[in-house]
């Protein structure tokens, strides 16, 4: 494709970084360049620990073991997401409990969850789609009126902020994904974000493989040995050298994907004026980070005209996600409470257009028009 849906960003000092760990001799994880990219994360969001991970699918494990989430018990989630926020839990036995989302921000909906809970519900997972903070306050409410924890899946939400906090520092975990199509990334890559120090210590022997072994580093103890269930969610240090380069030109990047977000949204003001496009809608009391910009067609007929349109023009843009309540997997682990009013309706119009660090005026503005041509409105 001429225009392609995702570039991962690159700054130029990545390689300086990467080198500089292989020169030490020190490419294994929780190096130099870990233990800064876990320093910005807790600076720029005011966590008491951040852990950096191999993906952001294995910092919702982590919060699944450290949430003691059980066979049986049940979460609460969002089906339109990444098949990672139930997999977690999946695979700790729980039973996922989906219910539906807003169609203005494609994210949860706050007032369908009280209805949802039961005796085994556990947790709720907010989903913090496109960067857009869910409603946190009533969430956050209802959790602590059933005594229940919250676990923000904030995979697409680094640089974002509702009512002035970070997307996910506000429930009792958070979870970052670095993933190549992320604002910032480190290929494959993640981060869980700890609000309550209690959990600090058991969060760390479960990244590192359920021993103590970074207690014996520090010299704590005279030997390590196997204390919990846990994993080998530790990434390279030649992995954070990579992201490192550019959490250090966070605020560049993200005022770089805002303006061409702003211009998608000015460019395309008119279409949904008159009707024949939808677009993005961010609440007063968010901040968000263009992690993407999307259009919402009349139905799925449409956006596939829109989509084959596009490829055959040199454009390659993306939809997102086919509900997970639908899939082999979701029948089998996870069932729908309440009505699927809009879960379903309004993932099959969404459309995900191109958008990445660094892209060229002229290539956005390639798109606006192939897209304006479509529906024939010059």
């Amino acid at each position: 494709m001429r225009i392609n849906f995702n570039v991962p960003p690159f700054t130029g000092k990545e390689f300086d970084y990467i080198k500089e760990c292989v020169e030490a001799q020190k490419i294994c994880g929780d190096g130099k360049y870990t233990a800064l990219d876990n320093e910005w994360i807790e600076k720029k969001t005011g966590v008491t620990k951040a852990l950096l991970t191999t993906s952001c699918t294995h910092a919702t494990e982590m919060a699944a073991i450290l949430a003691g989430i059980k066979e049986g018990d049940e979460v609460i989630m969002p089906s339109f997401t990444f098949v990672s926020t139930a997999n977690a839990f999946a695979l700790r036995g729980a039973r996922i409990v989906f219910v539906d989302i807003r169609p203005d921000t494609m994210n949860i909906d706050e007032t369908k969850i009280e209805a949802a809970i039961t005796e085994k519900t556990r947790a709720i997972v907010p989903v913090h789609y496109a960067g857009v903070g869910c409603e946190m306050d009533t969430i956050m409410d209802i959790a602590k009126r059933h005594n229940l924890l919250v676990i923000e899946d904030a995979a697409q939400g680094v640089m974002s902020t509702y009512k002035g906090k970070a997307l996910g520092a506000i429930g009792d975990f958070g979870n970052y994904s670095f993933h190549e199509t992320k604002n910032y990334s480190m290929g494959e890559g993640g981060a869980l974000l700890l609000k309550d120090a209690t959990y600090v210590d058991d969060a760390i022997i479960i990244r590192e493989k359920g021993t103590n072994r970074t207690l014996y580093k520090l010299g704590k103890v005279d030997k390590y040995s196997w204390i919990e269930i846990g994993s080998s969610y530790l990434p390279s240090d030649m992995n954070a050298a990579y992201l490192y380069a550019q959490l250090q030109l966070a605020d560049e990047i993200n005022q770089n994907r805002l303006k061409s977000w702003n211009r998608y949204y000015d460019a395309f003001r008119d279409m949904a004026e008159k009707g024949l496009i939808e677009l993005p809608y961010v609440p007063a009391e968010c901040v968000h980070n263009a992690h993407m910009f999307y259009i919402k067609c009349k139905d799925f007929e449409e956006r596939q005209g829109l989509i084959d349109y596009l490829k055959s023009n040199g454009i390659l843009p993306a939809s997102h996600y086919i509900p997970l309540h639908s899939s082999k997997a979701g029948l089998r682990f996870s069932e729908f409470r309440g009505e699927d009013k809009y879960t379903t309706k309004e993932s099959e119009r969404l459309l995900r257009l191109p958008l990445y660090y660094n892209l060229k005026e002229e290539d956005l503005d390639e798109v606006v028009m192939r897209v304006k041509e479509y529906y024939r409105f010059t």
